[in-house]
């Protein structure tokens, strides 16, 4: 008769052996990207110094010490926010390449279209990243750095671009196209819909059309 095998049953894990480090990891990071989120929207909507630590707490619903633990100061949280706002900033610079493929000319037109319906929208605020450099002057705060990093590297990018369409001075049209930016982003806050924002494209494009035209032939 053959032998019958006998099949241990595995003992079911107790909920003390269940492991329990990665769920205890995530709570302080889900922790800190609401507070991160929460700090940014108020920072945008109100200015980095008019919220406190107080009112980022309680509208995250965290306690003071979490916030404290995944940023050493008010200031660090600052520029953890900029830096969120030049990831976004940038993705929206470039967005516009994707539907005009080697035409430098159609992306700037393009992303100045789109930033002119955002200005007119409810809660615009501007460039984050331009009020911040307002409001924090002083060269060595972390939150001027991090702004006045990506007015820099914008103003290169600007170059680039107006390089490769063949303007005739493309550091001089791309300085003109920021002062353009730049002047759309302070008065949107001051005029809303229906302000000098409504000329950007139609100014913007004078300018780049002027510039490829006194290209030497």
């Amino acid at each position: 008769m053959p032998t019958k095998t006998v099949r241990t049953a595995k003992p079911a894990a107790s909920a003390a052996s269940e492991p329990t480090a990665p769920v205890a990891a995530t709570a302080p990071r889900r922790a800190a990207e609401r507070i991160r989120q929460t700090a940014g929207e108020l920072f945008y909507r109100e200015g980095i110094r008019a919220v406190g630590v107080e009112e980022i707490v309680h509208s995250a619903g965290v306690t003071k010490p979490s916030l404290y633990r995944s940023f050493p100061s008010k200031d660090e949280l600052a520029a953890a926010y900029l830096r969120d706002f030049d990831a976004g900033f940038w993705r929206r610079f470039e967005a516009p390449a994707a539907e005009h493929p080697g035409d430098p000319r159609g992306h700037l037109l393009a992303y100045m279209e789109a930033l002119a319906r955002r200005a007119g929208r409810d809660g615009y605020r501007g460039c984050g990243l331009t009020n911040a450099t307002i409001e924090y002057p002083d060269r060595n705060h972390p939150a001027h750095q991090v702004a006045a990093a990506n007015k820099r590297a914008l103003r290169e990018r600007l170059t680039a671009l107006c390089t490769a369409m063949g303007a005739a001075d493309p550091a001089e049209l791309a300085d003109g196209l920021l002062l353009l930016l730049e002047g759309s982003y302070a008065s949107s806050q001051t005029f809303g819909t229906g302000g000098p924002v409504r000329a950007l494209v139609a100014t913007a494009t004078r300018l780049i059309d002027a510039s490829l035209a006194a290209k030497p032939g």
